[in-house]
């Protein structure tokens, strides 16, 4: 029986590659050997990418809500505690988007965190 080697796999292997590498500069987007190099950093680095993002928009939605809060006389940790206090269970984001697009019922929510913490 004939031997089969293992041209084609390795081909279609190093094709896969270097289409994610397509775009990169110079050896990166040509070379196997230096594109698996690009391409593995890359992902990595786009995994990492997405996990921060999601910190980032928390940091956002909670300086938006301090902000809001300060204008209605509460700071953020107080806001926050007093709307726990009163079974609001509205998360960062809702927060956050009503604080920019809603501040009349963002202010009603801050009465009703004053009422609750005194």
């Amino acid at each position: 029986m004939a031997r089969i080697k293992g041209g084609m796999n390795a081909k279609k292997r190093h094709n896969r590659v270097l289409k994610l590498a397509k775009g990169y500069r110079g050896a990166r987007s040509k070379q196997y050997r230096v594109a698996k190099q690009s391409v593995m950093r890359a992902l990595t680095t786009s995994f990492a990418g997405r996990k921060e993002r999601k910190r980032q928009f928390r940091r956002l939605w909670i300086a938006r809500i301090n902000a809001a809060a300060r204008l209605n006389g509460l700071s953020y940790s107080k806001f926050m505690y007093g709307l726990k206090l009163a079974n609001i269970e509205l998360n960062r984001k809702v927060l956050a988007d009503m604080a920019i697009n809603d501040a009349a019922g963002f202010a009603k929510l801050a009465e009703v965190a004053k009422t609750k913490i005194a």
